[in-house]
């Protein structure tokens, strides 16, 4: 993105959100990427919405409601954050639990709490799925 770039906060070679499809660019004759003006702003909210921790895959849901070379609008903002409350809450909920249950058995498998064989005696939470099963699901 060039110098362009440096106003959004990318740096020279990066274009991740054109690798990811987020946006488009033309080729050049010499094979540099031409963006649309509206791009640097589509640039600053997937770089917001990555600050915060939205995966590229929400973001990319996100933006699908904005129509091609079309800067952000109040109406895209009210939409765009209608959809990102229930992402937002879900990841709260989960920040919660991992709060509130991280110094006891997670459900890991590792057993080596003694509250860890009261709570998921011989792993019986490995019958839903590898990893912190307590921390994963309310």
């Amino acid at each position: 993105m060039g110098e362009s770039g440096g106003f959004a906060g990318l740096a020279g070679g990066g274009a991740e959100g054109d690798d990811a499809g987020l946006i488009t660019s033309r080729r050049t004759a010499g094979n540099q990427r031409r963006y649309h003006r509206t791009t640097l702003r589509r640039v600053a909210f997937i770089r917001a919405s990555q600050s915060v921790g939205m995966p590229l895959s929400v973001i990319g849901g996100v933006l699908g409601f904005l129509p091609e070379d079309t800067p952000p609008t109040r109406e895209f903002w009210v939409r765009a954050s209608a959809c990102w409350s229930e992402e937002i809450n879900a990841r709260i909920e989960k920040m919660e639990r991992m709060r509130d249950r991280f110094t006891e058995c997670i459900g890991c498998g590792c057993l080596s709490f003694e509250q860890c064989a009261l709570v998921n005696p011989s792993d019986a939470l490995a019958e839903h799925g590898p990893g912190p099963r307590r921390l994963i699901e309310p």
